[in-house]
């Protein structure tokens, strides 16, 4: 019996994309202290470039930016065709491929967020450190680590969230291959593609986030959110909400033709 009215295909897409985005957060996340703390802290020749550079892939249209990935890393492109022969490293139309379209995608994000932390922290406790004989690297574990915490966690938090709901550069990049890199918004635009093949499922997921969001009004807490989650799935598992939808498919269909 498939849980939650999902079927085995359509949680491995779920599985997929929480991987895609963990190891896309966590991989982005050295890069994107090292940068800001670059653009926040320091002077250079091509600051601006850089900065320009990192904000890219909020300008351009996401499948762009996922053409670009293609070019660039693809199997018959000079750096695919490196990191392939070097180190056995493939990157199009893998999963590895969409935790980097991913992780680009959600980098700028990251970085703004983690910027504006560094931003905050007075350099002036920074320099009494290090009049007190502290290192540099002493001095952004021990201070400026600790005060920029709150932007590091909603930098990973937004990077997560973005990369969850990545669509265009990951299905330029790695296409939409069910078990291997169909992800969750992958999934659900080959539900769309099908006439009515969202509908039940939406109406469902709908009901049982709204249970667990209503979960503190629950005498019994998960239990009953559990219990309200079962008899959703019940319901539209039920014959008359089948055949209310299939006449409600029929009506649209004709009303289309």
């Amino acid at each position: 019996m498939p849980l939650f009215g999902l079927a085995p295909t359509e949680w491995q897409a779920v599985q997929l994309s929480l991987l895609v985005a963990f190891w896309a957060s966590l991989l982005s996340l050295p890069l994107a202290v090292l940068v800001a703390y670059a653009l926040a802290r320091w002077q250079f020749w091509g600051r601006q470039l850089l900065n320009i550079c990192v904000h890219l892939p909020l300008i351009l249209p996401p499948v762009v930016t996922g053409y670009v990935l293609l070019l660039v890393f693809g199997q018959t492109a000079p750096v695919g065709r490196f990191l392939n022969d070097t180190f056995g490293i493939v990157l199009a139309f893998r999963w590895t491929g969409a935790v980097l379209a991913a992780a680009v995608m959600a980098f700028p994000l990251m970085m703004r967020a983690i910027r504006l932390a560094i931003e905050a922290v007075d350099p002036k406790l920074e320099q009494a450190a290090t009049t007190l004989g502290a290192g540099p690297i002493r001095v952004f574990l021990t201070i400026t680590v600790p005060m920029m915490a709150p932007g590091l966690v909603a930098g990973v938090v937004l990077a997560f969230a973005k990369a969850m709901g990545e669509f265009g550069a990951t299905i330029t990049f790695v296409a939409n291959i069910p078990g291997q890199t169909q992800t969750l918004p992958s999934a659900i635009y080959a539900f769309l593609q099908v006439p009515g093949g969202m509908l039940l499922r939406f109406g469902f997921w709908s009901c049982l986030f709204l249970s667990l969001f209503l979960r503190w009004r629950c005498p019994n807490g998960w239990r009953g959110a559990l219990c309200m989650a079962q008899a959703n799935d019940a319901f539209f598992r039920s014959q008359s909400f089948r055949r209310r939808f299939q006449s409600c498919a029929q009506i649209s269909g004709s009303q289309r033709r």
